[in-house]
């Protein structure tokens, strides 16, 4: 059961890849009367413009999963050196693991290279029209921030896409948070799978902070990945 509920930790990895280029305090107006439609391409004009922009960068990732299920846990722990490159992309290095040698090698390792697969094929997870329907729903204060949120509906369902709600920065139109679940559930051993992850503003660029998958076996136990992005040196 275990290997079934590593597909999906996975999965959650290639999902949001893309969408990498806060508590909220209560129901503010917009600041301005922008449909979902105007949102979105004004989301994909500043993420094109931030991604031209962004030419490099390092950080050090921070995965765990820890599988809780028939009396026991069971936990691994990787840490990750990531450098990415306009030009030639992400690379990733791994620096240190410890723990479960099954769930480093079918679960950490395999969610790494979930996320170079979905690089190779940006146009497939993308939050555009393409992929999703959107229905504006309202907006928060979040860390100080005014946000949009959206519901997103997946066109087709895909191990690529979501369904769920995001939130989009007002002032920066960037993809701050996203809780949802996979539009396509991959096993029928798969009774839940619910994915929480949210970027950070980093000197002018968004980049990933903090992903928690968590998904639970039909007959028993709980898998919980989490990702801490780490910080950023950009050069």
């Amino acid at each position: 059961m275990l290997s079934k509920a590593g597909k999906v930790l996975m999965g959650t990895v290639v999902l949001l890849a893309a969408g990498g280029a806060w508590a909220a305090s209560g129901d503010t107006a917009p600041t301005t009367t922008l449909s979902s439609v105007q949102i979105v391409e004004q989301m994909q004009r500043h993420n094109q413009a931030r991604a031209q922009a962004l030419k490099h960068y390092k950080s050090v990732r921070h995965y765990q999963v820890e599988y809780r299920g028939f009396s026991k846990t069971v936990v691994a722990k990787m840490e990750v050196e990531v450098d990415f490159d306009a030009a030639s992309g992400k690379s990733f290095r791994i620096v240190s693991q410890s723990g479960s040698k099954l769930l480093c090698e079918k679960v950490l390792k395999r969610a790494v290279e979930s996320e170079k697969e979905a690089a190779q094929d940006k146009g497939a997870t993308a939050l555009t029209a393409a992929n999703y329907r959107f229905h504006l729903v309202g907006s928060e204060n979040l860390g100080g921030r005014t946000a949009y949120i959206l519901d997103v509906e997946p066109v087709k369902e895909s191990k690529f896409l979501y369904r769920g709600k995001i939130w989009v920065d007002a002032a920066d139109f960037a993809l701050a948070k996203v809780e949802a679940e996979p539009s396509k559930n991959p096993s029928f051993w798969i009774s839940r799978a619910r994915i929480q992850f949210t970027n950070a503003k980093t000197g002018d660029f968004w980049l990933p902070e903090k992903n928690r998958s968590e998904t639970k076996v039909r007959i028993g136990g709980t898998a919980v990945l989490t990702i801490d992005y780490g910080s950023y040196q950009i050069s």
